[in-house]
């Protein structure tokens, strides 16, 4: 490796083609670099004390490129950007000298195409001092050669010289002064030796403090560096490239990033955090040496087009149906398992019936939970596990028995769990409304209704001012029943008459034209069999539609002799004694024990999981395997430890003691005294806390 501080446009003088792989992200600088990089050359043509402003460093791999020519083809490992941005900065200034816009006695605009953008004795591609890559390319001959642009022209390139033209033309000083102070731009040329250098560490090194490269940009280069030019346009055309475009259809660029985590996280069971990607998959190729960078560059693109049927488009309207659903929850984490289930469908382990199914359960799992309130931080690591629950010769019984003895915070909710959160749920202010609703209307039925044309209607009005013929019709406690109900499943429903209906009584909005009778909406049939709204009819309504719920978002189920098969031997860890809370009467005082009732009430109210096991020495409150609350109880008061360490509990009020280093009976390093006078809500906030993070950290 040679590295030589030297003169920028020096640097670009004498027969020389700078190429940018093909693998190399196009260009990509916004008009915030280009400002900084013209305030730059304005703050130097304005202070002549200035010898020189450092622009950075140019690496290129120096030999053993391509075939031999008359013009030394340099293949640029980084500086790309820069390399490309100050070109057309000389393109710029090289256009307002052929116009005639402004003077310079410094330098002629032939000489700055020839020292500069061309090489002045050579013909077809070679004669291009810089060579850019994919769309950009052509963009940039045309631009230097005058010529009108393709339909799918570079923008970036074509906006920034115009950028830099504009303010060369605007500009307080003459283009001799801003062509001296281009001569003052000063880079670090750094050649490596192809049979001594390796381009990737070399890279990666000059990378390492968090330049603007994506994950998925430094895994490319990562496997297309050390090819051989024509390998690398073979995988890069044929397989990256077509991939990236399809990403690009997503409008996010963090997508690919995205996918590359997922992909890692299917094929090692690790989830890697988003920033260290490109790591995890360095050690992934690492572990699965025996195979070739293009079965390994195969792999992804395979994946990748799972992915984005996934997250994008089927062509399969069938199967787009199904997976539009998926994308409206939202469900990310679920992403590595639904991969692996779309390519176990495409090698025919599966067939399409049976993708449905496994995709529709995936659905029911994550909007039952949703429903049911269950802390959602557990999925990615339940998603990621999941395929290694299920076999091949029996997959869909296998993966119903593996969600069937999901338990605690990973269990898929049952139909009167959900049945009955369902009913009370706060759901108009509850983010998938409109895919509840919609699902809800359209069940069984082939005559699609689109719920983004019809608006949300409360059946008992919102406003709290009601009508006389509506507290009458809800009775005497109105205040409260609208209270209670307004927001809940059975009093909403769905109308193009928004503004008709209003505040109308119920007999009115029953009535009227485009009223509840004169729908065609399956939502207000069941609305329209009532004669009068009260409370009674709200439930009664929300039990209809709660039931209608179950057999869309379906729980899995299987016969006993079937799930017997997979019936898992947990393993139960029993004291050598059995104890009860008798054990513990004699410690309590009549205070404390009421006291205590009540805690353990609200404790077990935090989640259908927790269980209260009786110890020894002290009483525990458990939810799965994991211990997150302990107490002791005394004449006087109550201690408990939070299994959690000092200071991870936001604690306003300072309740709970730092006992680290000090002995004790129960689990974790906080210590609270709960006496019959405390604020117990104030300590069930730190309980519930301390749930959360042991049901985070299972």
């Amino acid at each position: 490796m040679k590295a030589t501080e030297t003169n920028f446009l020096q640097f670009l003088k004498g027969p020389k083609q700078f190429v940018i792989p093909i693998y190399q992200r196009t260009y990509s600088w916004t008009k915030k670099q280009c400002a900084q990089l013209w305030n730059d050359i304005e703050r130097i043509s304005e202070d002549e004390t200035l010898s020189a402003h450092f622009l950075g460093s140019i690496v290129y791999v120096e030999k053993g490129l391509y075939h031999v020519t008359s013009v030394p083809q340099l293949l640029v490992i980084d500086g790309q950007q820069r390399l490309t941005t100050l070109s057309l900065v000389l393109s710029a200034f090289s256009e307002i000298l052929e116009e005639q816009i402004k003077t310079c006695e410094t330098i002629t605009a032939k000489k700055v195409r020839n020292y500069f953008l061309f090489n002045a004795e050579e013909e077809d591609d070679t004669q291009y001092k810089l060579l850019l890559t994919q769309k950009d390319r052509q963009t940039y001959i045309d631009l230097l050669e005058k010529k009108d642009f393709e339909d799918d022209y570079s923008k970036k390139i074509l906006e920034n010289q115009k950028y830099f033209k504009d303010k060369i033309i605007k500009s307080k000083f003459t283009l001799d002064e801003i062509y001296q102070a281009l001569n003052k731009l000063i880079i670090v040329d750094i050649a490596l030796d192809r049979d001594k250098d390796n381009p990737q560490l070399i890279f990666e090194s000059l990378n390492s403090t968090g330049l603007d490269l994506s994950q998925a940009d430094l895994i490319r280069n990562y496997f297309l560096m050390g090819l051989q030019p024509k390998d690398q346009e073979h995988l890069y055309n044929n397989y990256w490239y077509k991939l990236e475009m399809k990403f690009d259809q997503l409008q996010d660029s963090s997508y690919f990033d995205r996918f590359i985590r997922d992909y890692i996280t299917l094929k090692t069971g690790v989830i890697p955090k988003i920033g260290f990607v490109y790591e995890a998959f360095k050690s992934y190729v690492t572990e699965n040496s025996h195979l070739s960078t293009k079965e390994i560059i195969l792999d992804v693109y395979s994946f990748g087009n799972y992915y984005v049927n996934i997250n994008l488009y089927d062509k399969d309207p069938v199967l787009e149906t199904v997976f539009r659903d998926i994308r409206v929850l939202r469900v990310d984490t679920a992403n590595p398992f639904l991969m692996q289930v779309y390519h176990d469908y495409k090698q025919n382990i599966i067939n399409k019936d049976e993708l449905i199914t496994v995709v529709r359960l995936v659905e029911s799992y994550v909007f039952r939970r949703a429903i049911c309130g269950i802390p959602t931080n557990s999925l990615n690591n339940t998603f990621a596990s999941l395929s290694k629950e299920i076999d091949n010769t029996d997959y869909l019984n296998s993966l119903k028995a593996a969600f069937i003895f999901k338990t605690s915070y990973r269990r898929f909710p049952s139909n009167e769990e959900f049945r009955r959160e369902l009913i009370i749920k706060d759901l108009y202010n509850f983010r998938n409304r409109n895919y509840l609703l919609r699902k809800l209307e359209n069940h069984n039925r082939k005559e699609i209704v689109y719920v983004e044309n019809y608006t949300i209607e409360h059946i008992m009005p919102q406003n709290k001012n009601l009508s006389v013929e509506w507290q009458t019709s809800l009775g005497s406690d109105w205040e409260t029943v609208q209270l209670s109900y307004l927001h809940t499943l059975g009093n909403l429903t769905l109308t193009g008459y928004n503004s008709e209906l209003s505040d109308r009584p119920f007999s009115e909005k029953l009535l009227l034209e485009g009223g509840f009778k004169d729908s065609p909406l399956w939502l207000n049939r069941s609305v329209s069999k009532y004669k009068t709204w009260s409370k009674e009819t709200i439930e009664e309504r929300a039990i209809t539609l709660a039931e209608r719920a179950i057999s869309v978002w379906q729980s899995p189920s299987l016969p006993e002799d079937v799930l017997g098969l997979y019936q898992k031997k947990e393993k139960t860890i029993k004291s050598k004694t059995d104890y009860s809370l008798d054990q513990h009467i004699s410690a309590f005082s009549s205070e404390t024990r009421q006291l205590y009732d009540l805690l353990k009430t609200r404790i077990l109210n935090i989640d259908s999981s927790v269980q209260e096991e009786i110890k020894k020495f002290y009483i525990a409150f458990k939810s799965g395997n994991r211990n997150f609350v302990d107490l002791s109880p005394t004449k006087q008061s109550i201690k408990l430890w939070l299994n959690c360490k000092f200071g991870e509990l936001h604690d306003p009020n300072q309740l709970g003691r730092d006992v680290t280093d000090i002995g004790h009976r129960g689990n974790g390093d906080i210590e609270i005294i709960l006496k019959p006078e405390s604020d117990l809500q104030s300590v069930m906030d730190l309980i519930q806390q301390s749930f959360r993070l042991n049901s985070d950290s299972d």
